[in-house]
């Protein structure tokens, strides 16, 4: 069974990993053999290690304030009651004079503590700047001085069949250097991240890798190393890495923002399939058809209509909706973007001006006493193009509350109340007066669909 891992260490795991290395070596009579030595040496001081440390409460147990079941079962009066939390990764320096790290949202996510080791054995304390757990993208900053960056490369040019070499810092053993190839590009539909064009390499990525470099033989940044695929929790010669171009959008805006400001298009679209291709008479088999549009939305003003066929975004072809989801993850709002699409046979051009996303949330306990602890919310328009049945997203609930109790857990998504579709407080409020003894509810929980009866 395939297991899909993001490559960040945590210290009570440590699996046994190998290590490829696929550039060949050719003998040649009286010449020096080929080596990257001389280009992993340049770039090696611009990679990092990353420590990060926390500490979190630990969930109290009624049974353990029993004195009788302390007693019996040996427990002590005094219990610990948080527990620290410790975990390696990597990142690489992007800003030499700013002293800026790019690494994963993972690595440095709820840490209190974040301790960065240069190559040269300096460590630093490091503030956060920004992440985006949706892209899986963090910024830190280290007050340090004589840094060494790696200059960024274009990710649109690598091609299947491109060496590349990965260097982190796996299972906390210090800086390691593998290498392989470019095995694929844009991957997506792994279930990791919101927004996922990977770049997948057989080059050796192991847990602590996480946020570490994916260079080309030019010494320039081409990836951030993310996830592997590993059913033994070791490499087996899949890993991803996010495109530096994407990963370069993203850090620009939390270097400046501290945030992601996405913007907001105000459709829903679908995949085109040769089905769809050949109902709307087109010849072209790649693009997204848009299956909705609301209204005074910026796509509405722009004038995009229900079964448009955009085939490219800003002059770059769509394959499909998970590329299009990316492309428009990556405008901030206030932008403007160019569509090319296909209506009614004729391709046409279409300029919109993306908007601030509008969020609407609302607190459970205003609409029932049960709901008391729950924080609601309106589907984002990046979560709208994710899912297929559209909602009510809980954004927050209290441990213990009477939501918490009756069993809901944030991130789940709220289909249907008393077998009535909400996407809206309003249509929440229609659906609770179905019925005043019992709340049923149908939520999606990852991968996972489930009925929750409240009582």
């Amino acid at each position: 069974m395939r297991q899909l891992l993001r490559c960040g260490w945590v210290a009570a795991m440590l699996v046994a990993g190998t290590a490829t290395a696929v550039v060949p070596l050719q003998d040649a009579q009286g010449q020096p053999l080929p080596t990257l030595a001389p280009m992993i040496e340049k770039i090696r001081p611009a990679v990092v290690n990353i420590a990060t440390s926390s500490e979190v409460s630990i969930p109290d147990n009624p049974l353990l304030r029993d004195p009788v079941f302390r007693r019996f079962f040996g427990v002590p009066d005094q219990r610990p009651q948080t527990r620290r939390n410790q975990s390696l990764g990597s990142g690489v320096i992007v800003d030499a004079a700013n002293g800026y790290v790019l690494t994963n949202n993972h690595v440095i996510d709820k840490a209190q503590q974040i301790t960065v080791t240069l190559a040269d054995g300096r460590e630093f304390a490091a503030t956060l700047i920004g992440a985006d757990p949706e892209a899986d993208v963090a910024v830190i900053q280290i007050p340090a001085e004589k840094l060494s960056a790696l200059p960024l490369s274009n990710s649109d040019t690598l091609r299947v069949g491109d060496f590349v070499v990965a260097i982190g810092n796996p299972f906390g053993l210090g800086q390691t250097v593998t290498s392989g190839i470019v095995s694929a590009l844009g991957r997506s539909g792994l279930g990791i991240e919101g927004y996922e064009d990977f770049i997948q390499t057989d080059a050796s990525i192991n847990p602590g890798n996480s946020g570490g470099a994916l260079v080309n033989l030019r010494g320039e940044l081409v990836g951030v190393n993310t996830a592997i695929v590993a059913p033994g929790g070791g490499n087996v010669g899949i890993g991803f890495a996010i495109p530096i171009n994407m990963a370069r959008e993203l850090m620009n805006q939390l270097i400046e923002f501290g945030e992601i400001r996405r913007g907001r298009l105000g459709i829903g679209a679908q995949t085109l399939t040769p089905e769809l291709a050949k109902a709307f008479n087109i010849a072209c088999c790649q693009g997204v058809v848009i299956s909705r549009v609301e209204e005074s939305s910026a796509a509405d003003k722009a004038g995009l209509k229900v079964g448009d066929v955009v085939v490219a975004f800003n002059d770059r072809p769509l394959k499909d909706s998970a590329d299009f989801r990316n492309a428009l993850g990556l405008v901030r709002a206030g932008a403007e973007i160019q569509l090319q699409v296909m209506r009614e046979g004729q391709k046409r051009s279409i300029r919109a001006k993306i908007e601030a996303p509008k969020q609407e949330r609302f607190e459970g306990r205003g609409l029932n006493r049960r709901f008391e602890g729950a924080v609601f919310g309106s589907l984002t328009e990046t979560s709208q193009l994710n899912s297929q049945v559209g909602g009510l997203l809980l954004l927050e609930v209290a441990t213990g509350s009477p939501a918490w109790q009756a069993g809901l857990r944030q991130n789940d998504l709220i289909v249907t109340v008393n077998r009535q579709r909400v996407t809206s407080r309003e249509e929440m409020e229609r659906a609770l007066k179905l019925s005043a003894e019992a709340i049923l509810l149908n939520v999606r929980r990852g991968d996972q669909a489930l009925f929750v009866l409240i009582q």
